[in-house]
């Protein structure tokens, strides 16, 4: 019986962080903003809620979707060549957005572009580089380090775009953000490889055998579960938070102030996730996040809506916000290992984008058939409860493989 292998690092970590981090935070900061667009579009176009929403439900499921094969191709080839295409997905999906004027073409460039763009430069690839060149010891915390990037990206992207929509009207606003997407080329480079890299942190495994392995596995199963209402329930709260204030009276500033110390106080949420994760059982720290989510939901809901119970909400929901990432792909890389990181963090985060698909559009439905989010919200309080449940019985030791019989 062996354990899964250790492996050496190739690049410095100082370097994987700086520019892994520098490119989530762009990354994960245009996506942050998107809410922001809901109102001049539809309003502009003359299109539904329900029309936008499905459009951003498209791009979540996309996303998911193409996540396993961007990691396959990253575990396989290497992170930096998915970078690329990436940026370049993400600059023509932007721009696209801009110039639809259908529903269909606005789905197309908002739902499929940027979802695969966004597969090729997040997590699940940056993820996999730095499993490879952060010792075990220090990568829950490296993971945690790069998600509060990503939440910097929210803080410091939200008010851009703001600024952006009002100076310059909301098409010539994602024209300047696609050309800013095509920043995350330059800072690929710091993210390649050698390439005996690969060779050298392989094992007999086949990918094949990598996914009966962990679909097979009971955790992995209970780890999609939960991330699938982590997905539900930010992704229905960024999106659709801004038109719920607006419908309820509070000024677009407040909804751009929300979103903004979301991604401010998830800063120290994520950071604080990856450092425990290196203290705790990442299990019992996920529990007490979904937990922790559905009772901050019910009180903002019980409050008087005022501007004030809008930024505490914001605040308790952004400690909270992306925190369940390191600890998950921590867990993942320490039951299975680093070989196929990007992959199987792809197939955990599918399962994401799924709840995310779900949030978006029920969102976008269920307001146009009764005029209000009330029933969104209840279900984003009882998956809460279930994911606190099911995040429980995870096992984090690493898995045991018969050893392969020696060549003759």
């Amino acid at each position: 019986m062996t354990t899964t292998p250790q492996t050496r690092p190739t690049l410095s970590m100082t370097q994987v962080l700086i520019c892994g981090a520098a490119i989530v935070t762009l990354s994960m900061g245009i996506r942050h903003g998107f809410g922001l667009w809901l109102q001049p579009i539809t309003s502009d176009r003359g299109w539904t809620r329900e029309t936008f929403a499905f459009a951003l439900a498209v791009q979540n499921l996309a996303w998911g979707i193409a996540g396993p094969f961007a990691g396959m191709l990253a575990d396989r080839f290497g992170a930096f060549k998915v970078l690329l295409a990436g940026s370049l997905l993400y600059a023509l999906g932007l721009i696209g957005m801009a110039m639809s004027t259908s529903g269909l073409a606005f789905t197309g460039s908002t739902g499929l572009l940027l979802g695969m763009a966004q597969s090729g430069t997040t997590y699940a690839v940056i993820y996999g580089v730095i499993g490879r060149n952060v010792a075990p010891e220090k990568r829950s915390w490296a993971m945690g380090i790069t998600a509060a990037a990503g939440s910097f990206g929210q803080f410091l992207m939200v008010p851009v775009e703001n600024w952006l929509i009002a100076s310059f009207g909301w098409q010539e606003a994602l024209v300047l953000l696609g050309i800013a997407a095509l920043a995350i080329m330059p800072l690929a480079f710091g993210l390649k490889e050698p390439a005996q890299a690969a060779a050298a942190h392989a094992h007999h495994q086949s990918i094949g055998q990598a996914l009966r392995e962990a679909f097979g596995y009971r955790s992995f199963q209970l780890l999609m579960a939960g991330y699938f209402v982590c997905g539900f329930q930010v992704v229905f709260i960024g999106v659709h938070m801004p038109s719920y204030l607006k419908d309820h009276g509070l000024t677009p500033q407040v909804a751009t102030t929300a979103l903004a110390l979301i991604g401010l106080f998830n800063v120290f949420g994520t950071y604080a996730a990856g450092v425990l994760g290196q203290k705790l059982a990442k299990r019992h720290i996920l529990s007490t996040i979904y937990a922790l989510r559905s009772v901050a939901i019910v009180a903002f809901l019980a409050a008087p809506l005022t501007p004030t119970s809008v930024y505490v909400f914001s605040a308790v929901m952004g400690v909270l916000w992306l925190s369940t990432v390191p600890p998950t792909n921590a867990v993942v890389a320490q039951i299975f290992g680093v070989q196929y990181l990007s992959m199987l963090g792809g197939f955990v985060f599918f399962s994401h984008q799924i709840g995310s698909f779900l949030g978006v559009w029920l969102g976008g439905k269920l307001y146009d058939a009764t005029g209000s989010y009330d029933i969104v919200w209840y279900i984003a309080i009882a998956l809460g409860v279930f994911a606190a449940l099911v995040n429980l019985p995870v096992r984090e030791s690493a898995i045991r493989r018969v050893a392969a019989p020696a060549a003759a």
